[in-house]
Parts: structure tokens; sequence; C-alpha cells
């Protein structure tokens, strides 16, 4: 708690801040987070960034940018400071809950919603290449000793093919939040819905944030048919497909996330297992005909 405190004191105004004004935060798998009573009044939340984040792909700075964007679009809380160079970010305390249920109409229609206003704002500096980042957090991992699970090799097999079928279908890439966990979703009391922890934002493709909440809200058929319609206003066999295979490059990006945290993670949890659960549900997904027609239909309209 003394760290805490440093960091809390290095933000404008709060230079007396005290242990006491600091309350922990539940929850996350890579930065400690505290609602900090500020001097004025103000109720805030504090990010102290994990170690070695940047070998997750995260920028801080590309971070703050992205959610201070978001901010202003009415789907993510205020940005009132970040701590540099290390940018730990405070930002404005959003009471609320979790959301229970994306599928309900009203919460499905405010999420795609948030995702189009989103996805159509200015480009941000940084990129999250969805076909890179396995490969990428493979080689840093090897690198600190950690061994790749004997599902990688064929689970790259399966994203090169997903990759040949969307570079034959090009699209612009476009801001996303690339971590849409059910966890980063906050109903606020006033009603709105906000979007939470933007630290893997970056330029990339819209179908990995549709595909990454998919399948990380386990959609079925039928939702995800409602999580088209909502983002697109019609459903074709196309744009199915294209949510399918992402969902399968999603597993692959967590699996190998799992991964990376076995080399630099500090928090006690158990990375081996998430990143298995992630591989075999990935490997699953891929053998089903379903996909394999998805990869024939995805460059369809």
């Amino acid at each position: 708690m003394d760290e805490v405190v440093g960091v809390a004191r290095r933000v404008p105004g709060w230079k007396h801040v005290g242990a006491q004004a600091l309350t922990p935060l539940s929850g996350g798998m890579t930065n400690r987070n505290y609602v900090v009573d500020a001097p004025d009044g103000t109720a805030c939340v504090l990010r102290v960034a994990g170690k070695d984040t940047q070998l997750l792909g995260i920028d801080r700075v590309v971070e703050a940018a992205a959610q201070r964007q978001a901010a202003a679009l009415g789907i993510a809380p205020e940005v009132l400071h970040v701590v540099m160079p290390e940018g730990f970010l405070v930002t404005r305390f959003e009471p609320g809950s979790e959301v229970a249920d994306i599928t309900e109409p009203v919460t499905m229609a405010q999420l795609t919603a948030a995702l189009r206003s989103f996805h159509g704002s200015a480009p941000l500096s940084g990129r999250f290449d969805c076909f890179e980042v396995a490969d990428t957090y493979a080689t840093a991992s090897i690198a600190r000793g950690v061994q790749l699970p004997p599902q990688f090799p064929h689970a790259a097999a399966v994203a090169a093919d997903i990759q040949t079928v969307f570079k034959a279908w090009q699209e612009p890439e476009v801001p996303c939040h690339h971590d849409l966990l059910n966890a980063n979703l906050l109903r606020a009391d006033d009603g709105r819905l906000l979007i939470l922890d933007w630290e893997y934002a970056g330029m990339g493709s819209r179908w990995f944030d549709l595909g990454n909440m998919a399948t990380n809200h386990e959609l079925d058929a039928a939702a995800r048919e409602q999580l088209i319609a909502g983002y697109f206003g019609s459903v074709t066999v196309g744009r199915l497909a294209r949510l399918e295979l992402m969902q399968v490059m999603s597993d692959l990006r967590e699996a190998m996330w799992g991964v990376m945290q076995q080399a630099i993670s500090r928090i006690e949890f158990d990375f081996v297992d998430y990143a298995s659960r992630h591989f075999d549900r990935m490997l699953a997904n891929a053998s089903t005909p379903t996909f394999r027609q998805a990869l024939g239909h995805a460059p369809t309209p």
C-alpha cells in the first residue's frame, strides 16, 4: 500500500493523500485498481499498471488517448490524469453494476451503438493486429523460458487459414477496444452502458471486437444474429461467417495471453489452465462443419 500511496501523491492536488483514502477494487488480472477519495471530494479510480505490460502489447499513451476519445462519446469514464512515465491512470469513478445479460434488447442496442460510435471515431496512433499477436506472445514467452502448449502449432495453422480469408476480403482498420469481457462492461447507475479498460485499444478489425464480444459472452446462434443486426442493421451470411472466424481468433489471443502472463504476472492465478481452456475451445470450434463453411462464406457480402 505504501507504493500505491506514493503513486497517488504524484497526482496533482493529491500530495497529502493517505492509505485511508484508498479502497482496493476486486477483479483484474493485469493491474491493481483503487477507489480514491480525492481531496476535492471527487471519487476517482487509480489504476496502477502491472509489471512489463508492454510485452502484452499495451501502450499506455494510446490507452489514455483511446479512453479520452471513448469518454467524449459518452461510452467510458472520464480520464482525469495520467501519471507518467508509467501511464498510471486516474479516471472518474462511475457507480454502477455488472451487465447481467448483453442480449437484453436495450443493452444490446446500447452496446452495438457504442461500438459503432467508437469504430467510427478518429484514428488512434497504436495498432492491434489479431493475426500477429499470437506469434508476438509466443516469441516473448519462449525468450522468458515459458514452454508453448502442445496445441499451439495446430492453433497457428487455423489462424493462418483465417488470415488468408481476411486478406482476400480487405476492410479499413478502425479504432477498436479489443478486450470486450463482461468485466469490462458497466451499467452506470444513471442507465448508461460504459466500456472500461481500454489498454488494448488501437487500430484494428471491427470484426475482432465483434467476435471477441460474441465469444467472451458465449453467444448462441440467435444472439450472434442479434449482435450483427444491432451493429449493421441487417444479417447476411458473410457477416455471420466473419463473426464465426473472429470468435476463433479471439480465443487464440486469449490463450496466448495466458501463456504470456505465465512469464510476467505476479498475480496468483492458474494461467496454464486458463490458456489450455481457451486453446481447447478454439480448436473445438475450428473443427466444426460450421467453421469450414465460414471460411468459404466470409468473403461474400
